[in-house]
C-alpha cells in the first residue's frame, strides 16, 4: 500500500514537473495565447490487456505530457487541436498516433503497446545498418543484417563489419575459425542464439557455417557482460539475435554457387495463425571441394624399382603454386519449432529441434608445411530444446524467460591411411598406418544446457535480474584400431560441469541516463585425463577439480547530448576454461584438464555521436579498452615426436590495452560508407619465468605472438531505387579488409629478418545485387578477394584468392 502511494505521489510530482517546466521555459508556447486546456485521458495497456504503469505519455514537439499510474491510466492537458501523441515504456516498443483534442469535453484515448524484442533496451539503427544499443549502459553495439541477405557471407564475415572485430579462419568453407574481438580471440568471446550460449553445438553450428539470412540483426557486447546472458566471457558476447515477430505466413529461400564448386542453400518458412499457434522450418547447406591454389614449397620424392623411396632435398625458398586436394566440407542442418505465441499462460511457449551433420577433409596440420591426403573428421548432432517466457508471471512486472536444450554430438575422427603425401597430391607407401598417428576414434558428447532469466520492474525507474545458467557436458571416446591415440585415454571420462549465477539492480530515471550494478557467482567441476609426461602427452591419471569465484562489476550511460553519449563500465570477471581447453578435440588439438580460470579486471569507455540532418545521418563512434587478466590462457604448440598438436595452457599475467574507431554516414536511401579502425596490444606483464622463480621472464611487457594488433576494415554501398519499375533496386557493393603484419612467434626474439611473420593483409570484395517487387526477388553477384591477394591467417595457413559467386533468393509473405 506504502509503495502503491509513494508512486502515485511520485507520478503526480512528474505531472507537476512537465507543466512547470512548460509554464516556465516557454510560457508563449505553453499556454497558446492563454488558451484554455483540454484533457486527454486514457489507458495504457500491453497486448495482453494488463496495465503499462508510469509510462511516458507527451505531445511531440511540445511541452506537453505526463505519465501513467501504476494503474496505467493517464490525464494529459494541452489546448484543443491535432498532435502527434507519443507513448514509451520500458520493456516496449515506442507508439506514436494522430490525435485531436476537441475544445468540450474529455477526450479518452486507448493505447496498447507491443513488447520490445530487446526489453528493455533500444537498438538505434543507421543508414548503414550498424546501431548503438543506446539504453544500455554496457559498451554494445548490433548489425542489421537486412542490407546483408543477398549477400553470401556467413555470420561471421558479416561480424567483421563491427569495430574492434576480427575473423580469423585457417582456410576455407567450414574450416575452423575465431572470432577475435578487442584483442581477446577463440574461446574467450561467447557465442549466443537468442540469448542461449552455443558452447559444444558442434561444428555445423559454427558461425562460419551459419548464412547471414539466419539473422535479424546481430549484437556485441564488449568486454563487460549483462548477467542476462548468464556467462563467464572476458572478451566479450556475440548474440545472434533471430525474428521473432508474430508473422502471419512467410517464406524466404536462396541458393548460391560459386568458386571452388562451392554451394549453399537457406530455406526459412513459418506460420502463426490467429489462434497463436505457429510452426517455423528452418534448414541450409555448405559444400565446396576448397582447391584454391595456395603458395608453399614441395617435398619431392622418387619411388625406385625395388620400391624404395628417395626424398630429394628440400628448398624452402623455393616456392611453388600448388592446389589444395584434400580440403572438402559439407554440413546440413534442419530446424523445426513448433508451439503456441500470445497466450494468457504463455507470451512464448516453442518446442525445438535441429539436425546437423558434417563431413570435412584435413588437408594440413598445424602448419601449411604438413599436408594431408586421407584423413578426415565427420559428425552429427541432435538437439531437442525448450523456451518459455511469460511477462507478469503471478505478479505484475515480473517477466520470466526459461531456456533448455540437449546436445548429443558424435565425431569421428579418421587417419589410417599408410602414406605419406606432398603438396602435388603424390604419395608413396609408409611402414605404418596413420599419416599423423593412426585413429579411427569416435567421440560421443553430452551437453545439457538450461537457463534461467527473471526480471523485476520497481516502479518506472527500477529494475532487478536474476539468472541462472547450468551446463553439464560429457565425452566419452572409443578407438576402432584397437590401440588409443598418443593424445588422449579413452579410458578415462571427460566431464565438466558450470553453474553461473548473477544478480543485478538497475536505475533508470531518465532518458538522459541509467547505472547497473551487478554481481556474478561461477562454479566449475572439471574430471579429465592429465598427463605426467614431461611433453604433455602420454601417462595420463585421472583428476578432479573443482573452482568457485565470485565476480562483479557496474555500468553506465550518460547523454552529454541529445547525439552524444558516454558509456563507462567495470567488471571483475572470471572466464572457466571450456571443453575444447579442457579435453581437445581428440586430434590436432590436445586438452588440459587441470586449467586454471581466468581472472580479468576489465574497463570500457565509449563515446558515440549520432545525428541526423535533413537526409543525412553521421555515426562516430569510439572505445578506450582496458584488460588486466591473471592466468591468461593462451593457445600454443607441442610436439610428441614428429607430431605437432595445439594445446592450450595458463600464462601468467596479461594486459591488454587499445582502442577502436567507427565513423559511418548515410545519405537517404540512396548511400552509405564507413569504416573501423582498431588498435588493440595484448602483452605479456608476467614478469618472472614461474610464480616462485627470479628470474626475469625474456617476453616481459613483449606482445604476444600469432595475434592481429592492428587492422581495419570499410564499406560503401549504393542504391538506384525503381530502376526499370517501380519497387525495383540495383545495388553496389564494397567492402575491404586490412591487418597489419604480426609475429608468428616472441617478436623480440632473434633476427627479424629470419623471423615468421603472417604478413599484410589487404583484401577487396565487390558485390552487384538487383531485387525485383520491393524484395520479393533477388540477384546477386559477387567477387571475393578482387585482387587475388595473398591472404594468410593463423600460423600462416594461406586463404582462398579471387573467387565469384552467384546467388538467387526470393521472399514471400511478412
Amino acid at each position: 500500500m506504502f509503495k502503491h502511494k509513494l508512486f502515485r505521489i511520485l507520478t503526480l510530482l512528474l505531472a507537476l514537473g512537465c507543466g512547470f517546466s512548460a509554464a516556465a521555459q516557454n510560457p508563449a508556447r505553453g499556454h497558446h495565447g492563454h488558451r484554455p486546456l483540454s484533457v486527454l485521458s486514457g489507458r495504457v495497456v500491453a497486448a495482453d490487456s494488463t496495465a503499462v504503469g508510469f509510462a511516458t505519455v507527451y505531445l511531440k514537439d511540445t511541452n506537453y505530457g505526463c505519465s501513467t499510474d501504476d494503474k496505467g491510466i493517464y490525464h494529459l492537458k494541452a489546448p484543443a487541436g491535432t498532435y502527434e501523441l507519443v507513448v514509451s515504456a520500458v520493456g516496449f516498443e515506442p507508439y506514436k498516433s494522430r490525435v485531436t483534442i476537441g475544445r468540450d469535453g474529455r477526450n479518452r484515448y486507448t493505447v496498447v503497446l507491443k513488447p520490445s524484442v530487446t526489453e528493455v533496451e533500444e537498438v538505434v539503427v543507421t543508414g548503414s545498418g550498424v546501431s548503438r544499443i543506446r539504453r544500455s549502459p554496457f559498451n554494445a553495439v548490433a548489425l542489421d543484417t537486412k542490407e546483408l541477405q543477398n549477400s553470401t557471407k556467413s555470420l561471421s564475415e558479416a561480424l567483421s563489419q563491427l569495430p574492434g572485430m576480427k575473423l580469423r579462419e585457417s582456410g576455407g568453407v567450414g574450416s575452423d575459425m575465431q572470432l577475435m574481438l578487442d584483442g581477446f580471440s577463440g574461446k574467450h568471446v561467447k557465442i549466443f542464439i537468442d540469448g542461449v550460449p552455443q558452447e559444444g553445438a558442434g561444428t555445423a553450428f559454427d558461425l562460419n557455417n551459419i548464412p547471414v539470412n539466419f539473422a535479424e540483426r546481430i549484437e556485441v557486447y564488449k568486454g563487460v557482460v549483462p548477467v542476462e546472458f548468464g556467462t563467464d566471457a572476458i572478451g566479450g558476447v556475440v548474440n545472434i539475435v533471430t525474428n521473432k515477430n508474430r508473422r502471419s505466413w512467410f517464406a524466404d529461400a536462396a541458393y548460391s554457387y560459386g568458386s571452388f564448386n562451392t554451394h549453399r542453400s537457406y530455406v526459412n518458412f513459418g506460420q502463426t495463425f490467429k489462434s497463436g499457434f505457429m510452426y517455423e522450418i528452418n534448414a541450409f547447406q555448405n559444400y565446396s571441394d576448397n582447391d584454391y591454389y595456395i603458395n608453399n614449397w614441395v617435398r619431392e620424392f622418387e619411388i625406385k624399382e625395388d620400391g624404395s623411396v628417395h626424398k630429394f632435398p628440400v628448398d624452402e625458398n623455393d616456392i611453388r603454386r600448388v592446389r589444395r586436394f584434400n580440403d572438402a566440407f559439407h554440413n546440413e542442418v534442419v530446424m523445426g519449432k513448433i508451439g503456441f505465441v500470445g497466450k494468457k499462460w504463455a507470451d512464448r511457449l516453442v518446442l525445438g529441434f535441429s539436425y546437423s551433420d558434417f563431413y570435412k577433409e584435413i588437408q594440413t596440420g598445424v602448419y601449411q608445411e604438413i599436408v594431408f591426403g586421407q584423413k578426415h573428421r565427420k559428425g552429427h548432432s541432435f538437439v531437442p530444446s525448450l523456451e518459455y517466457r511469460k511477462r507478469n508471471l503471478l505478479v505484475e512486472n515480473l517477466d520470466l524467460t526459461v531456456t533448455a536444450n540437449y546436445n548429443h554430438n558424435i565425431t569421428n575422427n579418421i587417419d589410417t591411411a599408410a602414406r605419406a603425401y606432398n603438396w602435388y597430391g603424390q604419395y608413396y607407401p609408409t611402414d605404418s598406418r596413420g599419416e599423423q598417428s593412426l585413429q579411427n576414434s569416435e567421440s560421443k558428447n553430452t551437453n545439457w544446457n538450461a537457463t534461467l532469466n527473471l526480471n523485476y520492474r520497481i516502479g518506472r525507474a527500477h529494475f532487478l535480474t536474476f539468472n541462472h545458467v547450468f551446463s553439464d557436458f560429457r565425452r566419452r571416446s572409443r578407438s576402432y584400431v584397437g590401440t588409443s591415440s598418443v593424445l588422449t585415454d579413452f579410458d578415462i571420462p571427460k566431464i565438466t560441469r558450470k553453474n553461473i549465477g548473477g544478480l543485478s539492480y538497475r536505475l533508470m530515471p531518465s532518458e538522459r541516463w541509467n547505472a547497473s550494478a551487478f554481481v556474478k557467482y561461477y562454479r566449475q567441476y572439471n574430471e579429465g585425463p592429465v598427463s605426467q609426461s614431461a611433453d604433455g602427452v602420454g601417462n595420463y591419471v585421472n583428476l578432479e577439480k573443482r573452482v568457485g569465484s565470485w565476480g562483479y562489476g557496474a555500468a553506465g550511460t550518460y547523454h552529454i547530448l541529445k547525439e552524444l553519449q558516454a558509456k563507462l563500465s567495470y567488471e571483475k570477471a572470471y572466464r572457466l576454461p571450456t571443453t575444447d581447453e579442457l579435453f581437445g578435440d581428440e586430434d590436432l588439438e590436445a586438452g588440459k584438464t587441470d586449467l586454471k580460470p581466468e581472472k580479468s579486471d576489465n574497463f570500457n569507455f565509449n563515446l558515440s555521436y549520432n545525428r541526423s540532418f535533413g537526409r543525412h545521418n553521421l555515426y562516430i563512434d569510439g572505445s578506450l579498452i582496458y584488460r588486466n587478466t591473471k592466468d591468461y590462457i593462451k593457445r600454443g604448440l607441442g610436439k610428441h615426436g614428429s607430431t605437432q598438436y595445439g594445446i592450450y595452457e595458463n600464462h601468467g599475467h596479461v594486459k591488454t590495452k587499445g582502442y577502436n574507431i567507427s565513423v559511418r554516414y548515410a545519405f537517404a536511401r540512396w548511400f552509405n560508407v564507413g569504416g573501423t579502425y582498431n588498435n588493440i596490444n595484448t602483452r605479456d606483464y608476467e614478469k618472472n619465468w614461474t610464480g616462485n622463480s627470479q628470474q626475469e621472464s625474456m617476453h616481459y611487457k613483449v606482445r604476444l605472438p600469432n595475434i592481429p594488433y592492428r587492422f581495419a576494415n570499410i564499406d560503401a554501398s549504393f542504391f538506384w531505387h525503381d530502376l526499370f519499375a517501380k519497387g525495383n533496386t540495383l545495388s553496389i557493393t564494397y567492402d575491404s579488409f586490412w591487418s597489419h603484419e604480426f609475429p608468428l612467434k616472441w617478436e623480440n626474439i632473434g633476427d627479424k629478418e629470419s623471423k615468421a611473420y603472417v604478413p599484410d593483409q589487404f583484401s577487396h570484395n565487390v558485390a552487384l545485387s538487383y531485387s525485383l517487387m520491393n524484395g520479393r526477388y533477388n540477384l546477386s553477384v559477387e567477387c571475393r578477394n578482387l585482387t587475388d591477394a595473398r591472404l594468410y591467417d593463423n600460423f600462416s595457413l594461406q586463404k582462398a584468392g579471387r573467387a565469384f559467386y552467384f546467388k538467387v533468393r526470393v521472399h514471400f509473405g511478412d
